[in-house]
């Protein structure tokens, strides 16, 4: 087929909810990526943070055709030894004691949800209240779009679930003045992805930690994004010494393959019992044989002590392209390999003008060039792509 067949035929039969950029991808090694005429594009998105070990990696494609080839699919009414792995190295890396295993980061965020309100009615019938920060972003499931602090995915969706409430992202006060003992859980990304790149203040998620301490509140993070490796620690919040009650995540758990996973203390755990919550396809013996490879890879430190040294040198670069252009770049922020520019004008063009040079990178909330890519790129892979941007920004600036 053409490219423009394709088009055409995804145009009648798949449903209009993505703004696609027009290229037909069509296989990937390493940071690459080549479309169906054979040409080469350096992947600095990773398919949105999940593809932490880039494309066609040998261990991970191994392990799946292995485990192809013995079984895809069970149900969880039993066991498999791929997934009791799995859970095991999560609970290891986590410091947190009991996993659930679905498909995605709504669903991982949507157990978060109902685990914190079942422990909080545990302790009262009308402890229920969510908080969540304003321009998060946890989901697109009814619930999980609720608690995303962006009017824009919600409107149209009501009536929406209640029990939820916002504040400013960073801003402690605002917290501790909607805070009571109603509270169930303070839910938030440690570092904003979807919402631009957003980094907390120094002290301001252990002043979090703090307060539902003091409220008898469960803090959630949800690391979808930022988890496995990404910020340069295996769980962003390893950085600030934070720890939460809950966990999520998923995108890079398993490298491409679809998983999804929540993490719990033992005592917020507890509340759970046979039929309180399940899964079909959650944690099968295919997304767990892939699990297993990123978390031998990805859990190792000198890995993660690349991914921080790559962060360095990218923000270095992408602060010399803002030094170069200060009435277009705003301001670089982000850690590790998360790593956001935010510009005085919208970036989609700019995302345009470096695919047609062959650099894949995204723009989030409007102006924010978001550079999330796989964890093994190299000082040149980051110089590749930043020379791509620097040698389009002229005609923006």
């Amino acid at each position: 087929m053409t490219d423009e067949q394709i088009y055409e035929k995804d145009a009648r039969d798949y449903l209009p909810v993505f703004a696609r950029y027009k290229i037909v991808l069509d296989h990937g090694d390493g940071v690459y990526v080549y479309d169906t005429h054979g040409k080469k594009y350096i992947d600095f998105l990773g398919g949105i943070a999940v593809n932490v070990l880039g494309h066609n990696h040998p261990q991970l494609v191994k392990a799946v055709a292995e485990q192809a080839g013995k079984m895809i699919h069970c149900s969880n009414l039993y066991y498999t030894q791929v997934q009791a792995d799995a859970a095991e190295k999560l609970t290891k890396l986590s410091g947190l004691n009991k996993v659930f295993f679905g498909n995605s980061g709504a669903e991982a965020n949507e157990g978060a949800i109902k685990l914190a309100r079942k422990y909080a009615h545990s302790i009262s019938g009308d402890k229920s209240q969510i908080i969540t920060a304003i321009h998060s972003f946890h989901g697109r499931t009814i619930a999980t779009l609720t608690a995303t602090g962006q009017p824009k995915y919600q409107e149209g969706f009501g009536p929406l679930p209640e029990g939820f409430d916002y504040v400013p992202y960073n801003d402690i006060e605002a917290l501790e003045k909607i805070m009571s003992d109603k509270t169930a859980a303070v839910m938030l990304e440690p570092i904003q992805g979807e919402g631009g790149v957003h980094v907390p203040d120094g002290a301001y998620l252990t002043k979090v930690r703090e307060l539902c301490n003091k409220h008898n509140a469960l803090l959630i993070f949800d690391e979808i994004q930022t988890g496995i490796g990404r910020s340069g620690k295996f769980f962003t919040y390893d950085k600030f010494g934070v720890k939460p009650d809950i966990v999520t995540l998923a995108k890079g758990l398993a490298g491409g393959v679809p998983i999804g996973a929540f993490i719990a203390s033992d005592k917020v755990a507890a509340v759970f019992h046979a039929g309180d919550h399940g899964s079909t396809f959650g944690g099968n013996p295919l997304a767990c044989a892939a699990a297993n490879v990123v978390l031998d890879l990805v859990g190792d430190d000198k890995f993660l002590d690349n991914v921080e040294a790559m962060g360095d040198y990218m923000k270095s670069r992408l602060e010399k392209i803002q030094n170069k252009f200060p009435d277009l770049v705003k301001e670089v922020r982000g850690m590790g390999l998360i790593l956001g520019m935010e510009l005085t004008k919208p970036g989609r063009d700019i995302v345009n003008s470096c695919l047609e040079k062959g650099a894949i990178i995204n723009c989030t909330a409007g102006n924010v060039l978001r550079f999330v890519p796989p964890l093994i790129v190299t000082k040149e892979h980051i110089d590749e792509v930043c020379d791509i941007l620097e040698s389009v920004l002229p005609d923006f600036a």
